[in-house]
């Protein structure tokens, strides 16, 4: 049965509840997967995802085509499970919960308890994917990155990091996309950039147990630190 299925099976459960809120949300994944720890971390990601990305929405007032396409670009689900994806996106988009609720639960159920944790960055990093699908990110859409990025325990310079990967490197400082201080050595830089590749691989994703379909931004990400370290190469030779 594959991550889908499931999805459909714990969505079936979460909408027979009379609340059907963020509680109910939480409180059935970590029961309906308690016996497979992998299994509910993938499908925790996948709610995350879901859920946030609805708030996220609602938060901004509109959702474009752009950003409908950006969402199915993560996530590939299959025709038939499609029906209860929207059923999870329309549920946490009702729920009179607000979006900072659903974040904290969500890093209690996805993240490590550290700061910086790499599978939250991942669902920060796609909630950026989407909402820049239609060309920019919105003033609401950034507050709202920002905030849930505090509640992650994302640190300021990370989270500048972050942002920085996701706007036109032309206008973007490299050293900021590497989060490494300008002026830092070579060395240090090469360094840094060779940590970050190794830590944001997509062979990391796969091994983390997320979905598959993720990888794109895992590949759209390491992009973004390629050309931030090449750009920071070119400076130095020609300095």
């Amino acid at each position: 049965m594959s991550i889908w299925d499931r999805l459909g099976d714990f969505v079936t459960r979460v909408s027979s509840s009379a609340s059907s809120g963020v509680a109910e949300v939480v409180e059935a994944v970590r029961t309906v997967f308690s016996g497979d720890a992998d299994l509910r971390r993938r499908v925790a990601f996948s709610v995350a995802m879901i859920a946030l990305s609805a708030k996220m929405a609602k938060a901004d007032g509109i959702v474009t085509q752009d950003e409908v396409r950006a969402f199915q670009e993560i996530f590939e689900v299959p025709k038939e499970q499609r029906r209860n994806v929207a059923r999870l996106y329309d549920l946490a988009k009702r729920d009179i919960a607000g979006f900072e609720t659903y974040a904290e639960r969500m890093a209690q159920l996805c993240g490590s308890g550290h700061s910086n944790c790499l599978m939250l960055e991942d669902i920060l990093d796609g909630l950026f994917h989407i909402a820049k699908a239609d060309g920019l990110v919105h003033e609401r859409e950034g507050q709202f990155l920002h905030r849930i990025a505090e509640i992650f325990r994302i640190d300021e310079a990370h989270y500048q990091s972050i942002l920085a990967r996701h706007v036109d490197l032309g206008a973007a400082d490299p050293y900021v996309v590497l989060g490494i201080e300008r002026g830092k050595p070579f060395e240090e830089v090469r360094r840094r950039y060779r940590k970050l590749v190794s830590d944001n691989h997509p062979d990391r994703l796969i091994a983390s147990g997320l979905p598959q379909e993720f990888i794109k931004i895992a590949t759209t990400r390491l992009a973004a630190i390629n050309a931030a370290y090449e750009m920071i190469e070119r400076g130095l030779r020609h300095a």
